[in-house]
């Protein structure tokens, strides 16, 4: 039964909000996923503060345009269309989608992206997958900013080892 166009209107702004809320958008092709696999994805990706959504592609082209997303159009795009909002992090999403296309690479692959209002090819979306997320880059700021630290205190332990070291080698000949 086809949709009311209220209830399309109700879908548009939804879906206009969600693109506004997002931090990065990606786009999947998907074919025959059964409903536990769609299941295990969409709380995969509901941990991750991101968001799965199967929109009519003329919806989703409005509410591109409608958030000045330009030089993209989804209709292009082969077969049924995923779309995987990202709230909280610009490359969790590729990556949570990412894993999940390695068990299921003949029934989803990755169609594009928009990140920061930019429209990102299948492959600029791979590569934002291999990319580490915040938590990982933050881990080595603060490694990198540590290490100096360390060495510091390193050499100056070394000192004390090394007078420790002569403090024992007189001992033991006395």
């Amino acid at each position: 039964m086809p949709k009311t166009k209220q209830k399309k209107q109700e879908i548009l702004r939804d879906l206009i909000e969600k693109t506004k809320k997002s931090k990065s958008i990606v786009f999947t092709n998907f074919k025959t996923l059964t409903v536990p696999e769609n299941e295990e994805l969409r709380n995969k990706l509901k941990e991750n503060n991101s968001e799965y959504y199967v929109p009519k592609k003329t919806l989703m082209n409005l509410a591109l345009k409608e958030n000045k997303v330009e030089n993209i159009d989804v209709r292009k795009f082969e077969g049924n269309l995923a779309v995987v909002f990202g709230y909280e992090d610009e490359v969790i999403p590729a990556k949570v989608v990412d894993e999940f296309i390695k068990s299921h690479s003949e029934k989803m692959n990755f169609a594009g992206g928009v990140l920061e209002n930019k429209v990102l090819a299948r492959n600029e979306v791979e590569n934002l997958a291999k990319l580490p997320n915040k938590e990982e880059l933050y881990a080595k700021i603060v490694g990198s900013l540590n290490a100096p630290i360390s060495g510091f205190v390193n050499v100056l332990a070394g000192n004390l080892r090394g007078l420790v070291t002569v403090l024992k080698a007189i001992e033991e000949k006395k």
